[in-house]
Protein backbone atom coordinates (compact mmCIF):
# COMPACT_ATOMS: atom_id res chain seq x y z
CA UNK A 1 0.00 0.00 0.00
CA UNK A 2 1.03 3.57 -0.15
CA UNK A 3 4.52 5.30 1.88
CA UNK A 4 5.97 8.92 2.49
CA UNK A 5 9.71 8.45 2.65
CA UNK A 6 11.79 11.38 3.98
CA UNK A 7 15.45 11.43 3.11
CA UNK A 8 18.73 11.81 4.92
CA UNK A 9 19.20 14.61 7.42
CA UNK A 10 22.01 17.05 6.70
CA UNK A 11 24.08 17.91 9.77
CA UNK A 12 23.92 21.38 11.20
CA UNK A 13 26.95 23.12 12.59
CA UNK A 14 27.76 26.04 14.89
CA UNK A 15 24.93 28.40 15.69
CA UNK A 16 22.87 27.06 12.80
CA UNK A 17 20.92 24.77 15.15
CA UNK A 18 18.08 22.43 14.25
CA UNK A 19 15.63 24.98 15.70
CA UNK A 20 16.92 27.53 13.22
CA UNK A 21 16.69 25.01 10.37
CA UNK A 22 13.05 24.30 11.27
CA UNK A 23 12.36 28.02 11.29
CA UNK A 24 14.03 28.37 7.87
CA UNK A 25 11.95 25.52 6.42
CA UNK A 26 8.71 27.04 7.70
CA UNK A 27 9.68 30.44 6.29
CA UNK A 28 10.56 28.99 2.90
CA UNK A 29 7.33 26.97 2.90
CA UNK A 30 5.34 30.10 3.79
CA UNK A 31 3.89 28.35 6.84
CA UNK A 32 3.18 30.53 9.87
CA UNK A 33 2.78 29.17 13.38
CA UNK A 34 -0.72 30.08 14.57
CA UNK A 35 -1.36 31.85 11.26
CA UNK A 36 -4.80 32.37 9.67
CA UNK A 37 -4.44 30.33 6.47
CA UNK A 38 -5.54 26.69 6.08
CA UNK A 39 -1.95 25.41 5.73
CA UNK A 40 -0.66 27.30 8.79
CA UNK A 41 -0.21 25.16 11.90
CA UNK A 42 -1.95 25.87 15.19
CA UNK A 43 0.23 24.91 18.14
CA UNK A 44 -1.50 23.88 21.37
CA UNK A 45 1.49 22.73 23.43
CA UNK A 46 4.51 24.91 24.25
CA UNK A 47 7.01 22.06 23.76
CA UNK A 48 5.95 21.20 20.21
CA UNK A 49 8.88 22.78 18.39
CA UNK A 50 11.48 21.41 20.83
CA UNK A 51 9.92 17.94 20.52
CA UNK A 52 10.17 18.08 16.74
CA UNK A 53 13.75 19.36 17.03
CA UNK A 54 14.69 16.37 19.19
CA UNK A 55 12.75 13.62 17.42
CA UNK A 56 12.44 15.00 13.87
CA UNK A 57 9.92 13.03 11.76
CA UNK A 58 8.84 10.88 14.69
CA UNK A 59 8.30 13.92 16.88
CA UNK A 60 6.27 15.74 14.24
CA UNK A 61 3.95 12.78 13.71
CA UNK A 62 3.59 11.79 17.35
CA UNK A 63 2.96 15.35 18.50
CA UNK A 64 0.15 15.59 15.94
CA UNK A 65 -1.28 12.28 17.17
CA UNK A 66 -1.15 13.63 20.73
CA UNK A 67 -3.07 16.77 19.76
CA UNK A 68 -0.15 19.14 20.28
CA UNK A 69 -0.79 20.89 16.96
CA UNK A 70 -3.40 21.04 14.22
CA UNK A 71 -3.66 22.14 10.63
CA UNK A 72 -6.83 22.54 8.58
CA UNK A 73 -5.16 21.72 5.23
CA UNK A 74 -2.81 19.01 6.46
CA UNK A 75 -1.88 17.77 2.98
CA UNK A 76 -0.98 21.30 1.88
CA UNK A 77 1.16 21.80 4.99
CA UNK A 78 3.02 18.53 4.31
CA UNK A 79 3.49 19.43 0.65
CA UNK A 80 4.87 22.86 1.49
CA UNK A 81 7.38 21.75 4.10
CA UNK A 82 8.61 18.88 1.94
CA UNK A 83 9.11 21.20 -1.04
CA UNK A 84 10.93 23.57 1.30
CA UNK A 85 13.43 20.93 2.40
CA UNK A 86 11.94 19.19 5.45
CA UNK A 87 13.13 15.90 3.97
CA UNK A 88 16.65 17.03 4.78
CA UNK A 89 16.03 17.21 8.54
CA UNK A 90 13.63 14.30 8.94
CA UNK A 91 16.11 12.02 10.69
CA UNK A 92 19.07 12.71 12.97
CA UNK A 93 22.45 11.10 12.46
CA UNK A 94 21.91 8.45 15.15
CA UNK A 95 18.70 7.27 13.46
CA UNK A 96 20.44 7.12 10.08
CA UNK A 97 23.35 5.14 11.52
CA UNK A 98 21.04 2.64 13.20
CA UNK A 99 19.06 2.18 10.00
CA UNK A 100 22.18 1.46 7.97
CA UNK A 101 23.52 -0.96 10.56
CA UNK A 102 20.17 -2.75 10.59
CA UNK A 103 20.28 -3.03 6.82
CA UNK A 104 23.84 -4.36 6.82
CA UNK A 105 23.29 -7.08 9.41
CA UNK A 106 19.58 -7.88 9.34
CA UNK A 107 17.00 -8.82 6.70
CA UNK A 108 14.01 -6.76 7.84
CA UNK A 109 11.76 -8.39 5.23
CA UNK A 110 12.70 -12.04 5.76
CA UNK A 111 10.01 -14.71 5.40
CA UNK A 112 9.73 -14.77 9.21
CA UNK A 113 9.32 -11.00 9.55
CA UNK A 114 7.20 -10.39 6.44
CA UNK A 115 3.82 -11.06 8.16
CA UNK A 116 4.38 -8.21 10.65
CA UNK A 117 3.02 -5.55 8.31
CA UNK A 118 -0.04 -7.70 7.60
CA UNK A 119 -0.84 -8.03 11.30
CA UNK A 120 -0.18 -4.37 12.13
CA UNK A 121 -1.69 -2.71 9.07
CA UNK A 122 -3.68 -4.84 6.65
CA UNK A 123 -5.47 -6.77 9.40
CA UNK A 124 -6.83 -3.62 11.07
CA UNK A 125 -10.32 -4.60 9.93
CA UNK A 126 -12.00 -4.97 6.56
CA UNK A 127 -14.68 -2.42 7.45
CA UNK A 128 -12.05 0.31 7.74
CA UNK A 129 -10.66 -0.38 4.29
CA UNK A 130 -14.06 -0.96 2.70
CA UNK A 131 -15.32 2.44 3.84
CA UNK A 132 -12.07 4.22 2.98
CA UNK A 133 -11.16 2.60 -0.34
CA UNK A 134 -14.55 2.48 -2.02
CA UNK A 135 -16.26 -0.16 -4.13
CA UNK A 136 -13.15 -1.83 -5.55
CA UNK A 137 -11.20 -1.89 -2.25
CA UNK A 138 -8.09 -1.36 -4.37
CA UNK A 139 -5.41 -0.15 -1.94
CA UNK A 140 -3.10 1.37 -4.55
CA UNK A 141 -2.94 4.41 -6.81
CA UNK A 142 -5.91 5.05 -9.05
CA UNK A 143 -5.48 6.14 -12.68
CA UNK A 144 -7.15 9.54 -13.03
CA UNK A 145 -6.38 10.14 -16.72
CA UNK A 146 -10.08 10.39 -17.61
CA UNK A 147 -11.67 9.60 -14.25
CA UNK A 148 -13.76 11.94 -12.13
CA UNK A 149 -14.37 9.74 -9.08
CA UNK A 150 -12.29 7.36 -6.97
CA UNK A 151 -14.20 4.30 -8.19
CA UNK A 152 -13.71 5.36 -11.81
CA UNK A 153 -9.98 5.90 -11.23
CA UNK A 154 -9.59 2.47 -9.66
CA UNK A 155 -11.58 0.76 -12.42
CA UNK A 156 -9.35 2.55 -14.94
CA UNK A 157 -6.20 1.37 -13.12
CA UNK A 158 -7.38 -2.24 -13.01
CA UNK A 159 -8.26 -2.18 -16.69
CA UNK A 160 -4.97 -0.51 -17.57
CA UNK A 161 -3.10 -3.36 -15.86
CA UNK A 162 -5.11 -5.96 -17.74
CA UNK A 163 -4.51 -4.22 -21.08
CA UNK A 164 -0.80 -3.82 -20.43
CA UNK A 165 -0.59 -7.55 -19.71
CA UNK A 166 -2.53 -8.35 -22.88
CA UNK A 167 -4.96 -10.61 -21.04
CA UNK A 168 -7.14 -12.90 -23.13
CA UNK A 169 -9.72 -15.58 -22.29
CA UNK A 170 -8.16 -18.78 -20.99
CA UNK A 171 -4.98 -17.16 -19.68
CA UNK A 172 -3.72 -17.65 -16.13
CA UNK A 173 -2.84 -14.67 -13.93
CA UNK A 174 -0.85 -14.65 -10.69
CA UNK A 175 -1.37 -11.62 -8.43
CA UNK A 176 1.39 -11.31 -5.81
CA UNK A 177 0.05 -9.21 -2.95
CA UNK A 178 -3.53 -9.45 -4.18
CA UNK A 179 -5.12 -7.34 -1.45
CA UNK A 180 -8.87 -7.78 -1.39
CA UNK A 181 -8.93 -9.35 -4.85
CA UNK A 182 -9.97 -6.43 -7.03
CA UNK A 183 -7.56 -7.11 -9.90
CA UNK A 184 -8.39 -10.82 -10.04
CA UNK A 185 -12.11 -10.04 -9.96
CA UNK A 186 -11.77 -7.52 -12.78
CA UNK A 187 -9.56 -9.79 -14.89
CA UNK A 188 -11.86 -12.79 -14.47
CA UNK A 189 -15.07 -10.86 -15.19
CA UNK A 190 -13.86 -8.72 -18.09
CA UNK A 191 -11.03 -10.73 -19.65
CA UNK A 192 -12.03 -14.35 -19.00
CA UNK A 193 -8.85 -15.38 -17.19
CA UNK A 194 -8.39 -17.67 -14.23
CA UNK A 195 -6.30 -16.36 -11.39
CA UNK A 196 -4.38 -17.03 -8.21
CA UNK A 197 -3.82 -14.39 -5.55
CA UNK A 198 -1.45 -14.48 -2.61
CA UNK A 199 -1.29 -12.28 0.48
CA UNK A 200 -0.02 -12.55 4.05
CA UNK A 201 -3.09 -10.83 5.50
CA UNK A 202 -5.78 -13.09 6.93
CA UNK A 203 -8.34 -10.27 6.64
CA UNK A 204 -7.50 -9.82 2.96
CA UNK A 205 -7.80 -13.55 2.30
CA UNK A 206 -11.26 -13.55 3.83
CA UNK A 207 -12.37 -10.46 1.92
CA UNK A 208 -10.85 -11.53 -1.41
CA UNK A 209 -12.49 -14.95 -1.27
CA UNK A 210 -15.88 -13.34 -0.76
CA UNK A 211 -15.25 -10.84 -3.56
CA UNK A 212 -14.15 -13.53 -6.02
CA UNK A 213 -16.75 -16.12 -5.05
CA UNK A 214 -18.06 -17.94 -8.13
CA UNK A 215 -15.11 -16.85 -10.28
CA UNK A 216 -12.17 -19.07 -11.41
CA UNK A 217 -9.97 -17.49 -8.74
CA UNK A 218 -8.20 -18.94 -5.72
CA UNK A 219 -6.75 -16.90 -2.87
CA UNK A 220 -3.81 -18.20 -0.82
CA UNK A 221 -2.33 -17.09 2.50
CA UNK A 222 1.26 -17.51 1.36
CA UNK A 223 4.62 -15.77 0.97
CA UNK A 224 5.71 -15.08 -2.60
CA UNK A 225 8.94 -16.99 -1.94
CA UNK A 226 6.95 -20.20 -1.42
CA UNK A 227 5.07 -20.15 -4.72
CA UNK A 228 5.36 -22.72 -7.47
CA UNK A 229 3.79 -23.28 -10.87
CA UNK A 230 3.82 -21.36 -14.16
CA UNK A 231 1.53 -18.53 -15.22
CA UNK A 232 0.83 -16.67 -18.45
CA UNK A 233 1.05 -13.34 -16.63
CA UNK A 234 2.20 -12.08 -13.25
CA UNK A 235 1.15 -8.84 -11.56
CA UNK A 236 2.20 -7.27 -8.30
CA UNK A 237 0.27 -4.15 -7.33
CA UNK A 238 1.48 -2.16 -4.32
CA UNK A 239 3.36 -5.04 -2.70
CA UNK A 240 6.98 -4.44 -3.76
CA UNK A 241 7.27 -1.72 -1.10
CA UNK A 242 7.31 -4.58 1.45
CA UNK A 243 9.98 -6.67 -0.31
CA UNK A 244 13.05 -4.79 0.87
CA UNK A 245 16.38 -4.09 -0.78
CA UNK A 246 17.93 -7.33 0.45
CA UNK A 247 15.22 -9.30 -1.36
CA UNK A 248 14.76 -7.44 -4.66
CA UNK A 249 16.84 -10.01 -6.54
CA UNK A 250 14.98 -12.88 -4.89
CA UNK A 251 11.66 -11.32 -5.93
CA UNK A 252 12.78 -10.98 -9.55
CA UNK A 253 14.20 -14.50 -9.65
CA UNK A 254 11.00 -15.90 -8.18
CA UNK A 255 8.69 -14.07 -10.58
CA UNK A 256 10.86 -15.01 -13.57
CA UNK A 257 10.58 -18.67 -12.58
CA UNK A 258 6.79 -18.39 -12.18
CA UNK A 259 6.27 -16.63 -15.52
CA UNK A 260 6.00 -18.56 -18.76
CA UNK A 261 8.68 -17.77 -21.33
CA UNK A 262 6.24 -15.82 -23.52
CA UNK A 263 4.49 -14.07 -20.63
CA UNK A 264 4.52 -10.55 -19.20
CA UNK A 265 4.99 -9.32 -15.65
CA UNK A 266 3.64 -5.99 -14.41
CA UNK A 267 5.07 -4.34 -11.30
CA UNK A 268 3.11 -1.42 -9.83
CA UNK A 269 4.95 0.23 -6.95
CA UNK A 270 5.82 3.40 -5.11
CA UNK A 271 9.41 4.51 -5.54
CA UNK A 272 11.78 7.27 -4.57
CA UNK A 273 14.24 9.38 -6.45
CA UNK A 274 17.50 8.00 -5.09
CA UNK A 275 18.82 4.65 -3.94
CA UNK A 276 18.83 4.23 -0.17
CA UNK A 277 18.10 1.73 2.57
CA UNK A 278 16.61 4.44 4.79
CA UNK A 279 13.00 4.64 5.91
CA UNK A 280 10.89 7.18 7.71
CA UNK A 281 10.80 6.46 11.48
CA UNK A 282 7.16 7.52 11.96
CA UNK A 283 5.90 5.47 8.99
CA UNK A 284 8.01 2.53 10.19
CA UNK A 285 6.59 2.64 13.72
CA UNK A 286 2.91 3.30 13.05
CA UNK A 287 2.00 2.40 9.46
CA UNK A 288 4.28 0.08 7.48
CA UNK A 289 6.84 -1.78 9.59
CA UNK A 290 9.82 -3.04 7.59
CA UNK A 291 8.80 -1.07 4.51
CA UNK A 292 11.32 0.29 2.00
CA UNK A 293 10.83 2.28 -1.18
CA UNK A 294 12.95 1.24 -4.16
CA UNK A 295 14.63 3.47 -6.70
CA UNK A 296 14.62 3.00 -10.46
CA UNK A 297 18.23 1.85 -10.23
CA UNK A 298 17.48 -0.78 -7.59
CA UNK A 299 14.56 -2.24 -9.55
CA UNK A 300 16.51 -2.25 -12.82
CA UNK A 301 19.55 -3.92 -11.29
CA UNK A 302 17.41 -6.64 -9.70
CA UNK A 303 15.67 -7.27 -13.03
CA UNK A 304 18.90 -7.33 -15.03
CA UNK A 305 19.58 -10.64 -16.82
CA UNK A 306 16.14 -11.88 -15.77
CA UNK A 307 13.79 -9.51 -17.58
CA UNK A 308 13.60 -7.04 -20.43
CA UNK A 309 11.98 -3.72 -19.48
CA UNK A 310 9.24 -3.25 -22.06
CA UNK A 311 7.66 -0.18 -20.48
CA UNK A 312 7.90 2.10 -17.44
CA UNK A 313 5.04 4.49 -16.74
CA UNK A 314 5.12 7.14 -13.98
CA UNK A 315 1.83 8.59 -12.81
CA UNK A 316 2.86 9.56 -9.28
CA UNK A 317 0.75 12.76 -9.10
CA UNK A 318 -2.35 10.54 -9.40
CA UNK A 319 -1.49 9.09 -6.00
CA UNK A 320 -1.91 12.45 -4.28
CA UNK A 321 -5.45 12.63 -5.68
CA UNK A 322 -6.11 9.03 -4.64
CA UNK A 323 -4.93 9.67 -1.07
CA UNK A 324 -7.05 12.80 -0.85
CA UNK A 325 -10.09 10.77 -1.89
CA UNK A 326 -9.28 8.11 0.74
CA UNK A 327 -8.94 10.80 3.39
CA UNK A 328 -12.34 12.24 2.44
CA UNK A 329 -13.94 8.80 2.72
CA UNK A 330 -12.25 8.16 6.06
CA UNK A 331 -13.49 11.45 7.50
CA UNK A 332 -17.00 10.93 6.11
CA UNK A 333 -17.30 7.48 7.69
CA UNK A 334 -15.55 8.22 10.98
CA UNK A 335 -18.87 8.18 12.83
CA UNK A 336 -19.17 4.49 11.94
CA UNK A 337 -15.52 3.64 12.51
CA UNK A 338 -14.75 5.39 15.78
CA UNK A 339 -16.28 2.66 17.96
CA UNK A 340 -13.58 0.06 17.25
CA UNK A 341 -10.84 2.72 17.10
CA UNK A 342 -10.23 5.97 19.00
CA UNK A 343 -9.34 9.63 18.51
CA UNK A 344 -5.59 8.99 18.48
CA UNK A 345 -6.05 6.43 15.71
CA UNK A 346 -8.11 9.00 13.79
CA UNK A 347 -5.31 11.55 14.01
CA UNK A 348 -2.67 8.94 13.17
CA UNK A 349 -4.55 7.75 10.08
CA UNK A 350 -5.25 11.24 8.79
CA UNK A 351 -1.63 12.24 9.30
CA UNK A 352 -0.53 9.15 7.34
CA UNK A 353 -2.84 9.83 4.40
CA UNK A 354 -2.02 13.54 4.21
CA UNK A 355 1.72 13.14 4.72
CA UNK A 356 1.81 10.69 1.82
CA UNK A 357 -0.35 12.97 -0.34
CA UNK A 358 2.06 15.83 0.35
CA UNK A 359 5.06 13.68 -0.58
CA UNK A 360 3.53 12.74 -3.93
CA UNK A 361 2.58 16.35 -4.66
CA UNK A 362 6.13 17.42 -3.83
CA UNK A 363 7.40 14.66 -6.20
CA UNK A 364 9.54 13.18 -3.41
CA UNK A 365 7.85 9.85 -4.14
CA UNK A 366 6.72 8.38 -7.45
CA UNK A 367 4.32 5.71 -8.69
CA UNK A 368 5.67 3.43 -11.40
CA UNK A 369 4.16 0.69 -13.50
CA UNK A 370 6.85 -1.50 -15.03
CA UNK A 371 6.14 -4.10 -17.70
CA UNK A 372 8.72 -6.88 -18.05
CA UNK A 373 9.15 -9.69 -20.56
CA UNK A 374 11.62 -12.54 -20.45
CA UNK A 375 14.83 -12.28 -22.52
CA UNK A 376 13.74 -15.28 -24.60
CA UNK A 377 11.11 -13.09 -26.32
CA UNK A 378 13.52 -11.83 -28.97
CA UNK A 379 11.12 -11.33 -31.87
CA UNK A 380 8.17 -9.65 -30.16
CA UNK A 381 7.16 -6.01 -30.35
CA UNK A 382 5.42 -4.55 -27.33
CA UNK A 383 3.58 -1.23 -27.16
CA UNK A 384 2.06 -0.38 -23.78
CA UNK A 385 -1.43 1.11 -23.73
CA UNK A 386 -2.15 4.26 -21.75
Amino acid sequence: MPDAHLQEAQPTTGSHSIDRVISDVLTKADVVINGPRPWDIQIHHPDTVSRVARQRSLGLGESYMDGWWDCEALDEFCFRILKAGAEGIAKNQLTLTLQWLTFLFHNRQSAQRAPQVARQHYDLGNQLFELMLGRTMAYSCGYWHEAQTLDQAQDAKLDLVCRKLGLEPGMTLLDIGCGWGSLLEHAAKHYGVSGTGVTLSEEQVEGARVRCQGLPVKILLEDYRELSGRYDCVASIGMFEHVGRRNYTTFMETTAHLLRDDGLMLLHCIGENKSTAEHDPWIEKYIFPNGELPSIKQIAEAAEDRFVVEDMHNFGPDYARTLTAWDANFRRHWGTLKTPYDERFYRMWRYYLNLCAGAFRARNTQLWQWVFSKPSQRNTSYRAPR
